[in-house]
C-alpha cells in the first residue's frame, strides 16, 4: 500500500501518543475526525500500523530483571526455526524476539521477577529444548531508551 504526506503525518503523531482522539489527530494532520478515522483504519488494515501499544515499565510491574539473550540453534532447518518462533510467541517472559543473522540465530528480550525465576525459565525454555545449541545472557544494567517509533518519511510527490 502506498501512503501519502498526510498518512506520514498521522503515523508520526500516533507513534508519539497513541491515546489521542481522532479529532485531535485530525486537527494536527489537517483533516476532519471522520477522514482521520478512515485513514487510520486503512493504515491498520494494510499492516502499516501493526499494533496500538503502550510501553509499560518492567520495574514498575515487578519484573526488574531484564536480559538480552543470544540463542543459537543446533541446526538451521525451517521446521526447527518455525518451532522456536512459536515457542517465543507463546512465552510471556519473552517480551521481544528477533530472528537475526550473525553469531546467534535469535535475540530475545526477557524480563523476570528475580534471577531465580530467570534460572527456572532457562531450564524450561532452553535446557529442555533439544533444538537449542546454546544461549548467552546479557543482563540489562539500564534501559536507556524504550520505544517502537520508526522514522517516517513523507513520500516525494511529483
Amino acid at each position: 500500500m502506498q501512503y501519502d504526506r498526510t498518512d506520514a503525518r498521522i503515523l508520526e503523531i500516533v507513534q508519539k501518543n497513541n491515546r489521542l482522539t481522532s479529532e485531535i489527530i485530525g486537527e494536527l494532520a489537517g483533516l476532519s475526525a471522520t477522514a482521520c478515522q478512515r485513514r487510520l483504519k486503512r493504515l491498520r488494515c494494510a499492516g502499516i500500523i501493526e499494533a496500538d501499544v503502550s510501553i509499560v515499565s518492567a520495574k514498575a510491574v515487578g519484573r526488574p530483571i531484564q536480559m538480552l539473550v543470544l540463542v543459537s540453534l543446533e541446526r538451521e532447518r525451517a521446521d526447527i526455526i518455525d518451532r522456536f518462533k512459536k515457542a517465543i510467541k507463546a512465552s510471556a517472559e519473552v517480551v521481544n524476539g528477533f530472528y537475526v543473522t550473525g553469531d546467534a540465530d535469535f535475540v530475545l528480550y526477557i524480563t523476570a521477577r528475580t534471577m531465580e525465576d530467570y534460572e527456572q525459565f532457562t531450564r524450561r525454555f532452553f535446557y529442555e529444548n533439544p533444538d537449542i545449541k546454546g544461549f548467552k545472557t546479557m543482563v540489562v544494567m539500564d534501559r536507556v531508551k524504550a520505544g517502537f517509533a520508526i522514522p517516517v518519511e513523507a513520500p516525494h510527490e511529483d
